[in-house]
């Protein structure tokens, strides 16, 4: 089981940019495959972005060419750029495990585009 923290996230006009990370403790982060979810007010949480433990990254249409999933493993670090920010990219962004663990989610971090 991994423990997953993130951080980064905040208030930022559209068109910014932001940098999100998910520092992870507790097991062998270089073996799991990871992503970024994101859950709005309203709607079901989402799986944005993806990243093997081979560095091989996968992304959702809504953000493809905007974000940038990558990992250091030395830092047990995820992280997602986010360029072009849009409002609807407004959510609560958690990081986890591919296939996500239950006992692993956080508390996220709070994304709000706005103007």
């Amino acid at each position: 089981q991994v423990q997953l923290v993130e951080s980064g996230g905040g208030l930022v006009q559209p068109g910014g940019s932001l940098r999100l990370s998910c520092a992870a403790s507790g097991s062998i982060f270089s073996i799991y495959n990871m992503g970024w979810y994101r859950q709005a007010p309203g709607k079901q949480r989402e799986l944005v972005a993806t990243i093997t433990s081979t560095g091989i990254t996968n992304y959702a249409d809504s953000v493809k060419g905007r974000f940038t999933i990558s990992r250091d493993n030395a830092k047990n670090t995820v992280y997602l750029q986010m360029n072009s920010l849009k409002p609807e990219d407004a959510a609560v962004y958690y990081c986890n495990t591919i296939p996500p663990s239950f006992d692993s989610w956080g508390q996220g971090t709070q994304v709000t585009v706005s103007s």
